[in-house]
């Protein structure tokens, strides 16, 4: 298959990408800027120059394609994300650039799209399993996620299929996790939410796996990540990763200054993955999280 993607110079795309070659797919990527069409064509990706907010030439660039993959997010990183204005691109790229996304691939003749979600847009259900059909809880830090699922679902029809992707919290090798491991090195609070509540995440090696499954799911919704893991256990091996006794929680106070943007990253969600296993065969290549997915960072920071 010819796979258009957004994103492949994020961790996510970089990972996406890879799978898709390894597994014999042509792969073009949008680029927006000369130094990220290097960066693609550096790994042996096509590049493209094209605007998520430009749709004519979002069109012209999927023409010949038969999947779209829209992996495009632009996170802040570390204390930046409670600031005014922080996600305010984020929050285009999913509200406008999906859209744009969704309606340049139905009108260039795409047959199948697939688009990043997070599985944090589910409400706070405890220590209760968490499954596809379970609520979401909209703020206004999850709206704009769910408006890009919204125009994934409306591009499906007799003639074709969306796969929306509901990805756990990336840990690994990316700028969010290295700010991280800073953090629990200098002793200072890493954890969100209640120590014993839980969290879902992924491995960013897993993501590649997961949206080449996707070319071959039926069209829905679905869970994808790691095994649920206690966030006291998330917390203990950021602290054993960089050889400190325990890492700490944030306080209560720093979460609601964060409001809604820290709030959704609270909530206790035991997420399962089993819908897409059943659904694709699809099994998490790193499936319990420990300080193992750390290490490498670790290793990366302690040669720098």
């Amino acid at each position: 298959m010819k796979v258009f993607v957004t994103g492949g110079t994020g961790v996510m795309g970089r990972s996406v990408t890879m799978a898709l070659q390894s597994a014999g797919h042509e792969v073009v990527a949008l680029a927006r800027s000369d130094e990220n069409a290097a960066t693609l064509e550096d790994r042996g990706v096509a590049s493209v120059r094209a605007s998520l907010f430009d749709r004519s030439g979002l069109v012209e660039a999927m023409r010949g394609c038969d999947v779209v993959a829209n992996l495009a997010t632009h996170m802040p990183v570390g204390t930046t994300g409670i600031r005014p204005g922080a996600w305010k691109s984020n929050d285009r790229i999913h509200v406008e650039g999906s859209r744009n996304v969704a309606e340049a691939a139905a009108a260039a003749g795409v047959g199948r799209l697939v688009q990043e979600s997070v599985s944090f847009v589910y409400a706070d259900h405890g220590d209760h399993l968490i499954d596809e059909d379970s609520p979401i809880a909209v703020s206004c830090a999850a709206e704009p996620v769910v408006l890009a699922e919204t125009h994934a679902e409306q591009f499906a029809c007799a003639h074709r299929d969306a796969v929306v992707l509901r990805f756990g919290t990336i840990v690994g090798d990316d700028a969010v996790t290295r700010w991280r491991l800073a953090r629990a090195r200098a002793g200072q609070a890493v954890g969100l939410g209640k120590p014993q509540s839980w969290t879902h995440v992924v491995h960013p090696d897993d993501i590649g796996g997961a949206v080449l499954a996707a070319l071959d799911a039926p069209s829905g919704t679905y869970n994808v990540g790691a095994d649920p893991v206690r966030r006291s256990e998330l917390v203990a091996a950021f602290a054993e990763a960089v050889g400190q006794e325990q890492a700490s929680f944030y306080r209560r106070l720093t979460l609601r200054l964060g409001g809604d943007r820290l709030e959704w990253l609270t909530r206790s969600q035991r997420v399962s993955s089993a819908r897409f296993h059943r659904a694709t065969g699809w099994k998490a290549a790193h499936p319990h999280f420990d300080a193992g997915w750390l290490m490498p960072m670790v290793i990366e920071a302690q040669s720098a």
